[in-house]
Parts: structure tokens; C-alpha cells; sequence
């Protein structure tokens, strides 16, 4: 059986932002005194778009590095882009709270995309038996 470490600590870290992203909408959410939807208070919709962006992404990420860590592909390369696919996921919601477009957001973003396709392409060349 396959060790799945690099899958383990992939699901502990999304698990881990998720919370935090909840506790930031959480926050926004008691300040601007809001029971139900933004209220129309631009902080709280950033804090909700942020969340609802990590949670359209992560299951695909985690999805692919599962896989790729079944398929036996779990050395430094998947960990490294795991670990590289989670602080951009950090940076990303941080970027997200300027009046203004931030550096954070779009490296974050840059990371989420192209992590994506490498994880994918990467995944397809497993399946094929090119890799």
C-alpha cells in the first residue's frame, strides 16, 4: 500500500486554510453585524469570495495529488508543488482584501492555475504510461 504522506499532509493543510478562511468570514461577519448573505458590507463579500474561490479549486488539487500519490509519484516534486499550491492558496485571499489589485492575488492565483495544469498534465502522461 502506497504511503500517501504527501496526500495526508495536503488534506491536513486544506483542511487547516479552510477553517482559517471560515474564521476570517466569521470575523467579518460579527463586525459588520450581519446574520445572513454580505449585507451588502464589502469586507465580509471579500472574505466570502475568497472561501467560496479556495473551495471551487482545492478538491481538484487534492483530488490530482491523491492520485499522484497512488499512481506512486510522491517524491520531493509533489510535495514540493503541494507545499507551493497551499501558500499560494494563503496568498491569494490575502490579496483579495486591497482596494487596489495586489501582488499576493495574482501570485496566488498564478500558482492555482499553473499547479493545476502541471498536476493534470502530469497525471494524464501517469495514466497514458508515458511517466
Amino acid at each position: 500500500m502506497a504511503d500517501m504522506h504527501i496526500s495526508l499532509i495536503s488534506a491536513a493543510l486544506a483542511a487547516l486554510i479552510n477553517l482559517w478562511l471560515a474564521v476570517r468570514c466569521g470575523k467579518a461577519r460579527i463586525s459588520g453585524k450581519v446574520l445572513h448573505g454580505d449585507g451588502g458590507d464589502v469586507a465580509l463579500q471579500r472574505h466570502m469570495r475568497a472561501q467560496a474561490n479556495y473551495v471551487e479549486y482545492t478538491p481538484f488539487a487534492l483530488m490530482l495529488i491523491v492520485l499522484l500519490d497512488l499512481a506512486n509519484q510522491d517524491g520531493w516534486l509533489l510535495g514540493l508543488t503541494a507545499l507551493a499550491y497551499f501558500a499560494g492558496r494563503v496568498l491569494h485571499p490575502i490579496g483579495m482584501q486591497a482596494d487596489h489589485p495586489a501582488k499576493t492575488r495574482q501570485i496566488g492565483i498564478m500558482l492555482t492555475f499553473g499547479l493545476l495544469l502541471l498536476w493534470s498534465v502530469w497525471a494524464a502522461l501517469v495514466g497514458l504510461k508515458l511517466l
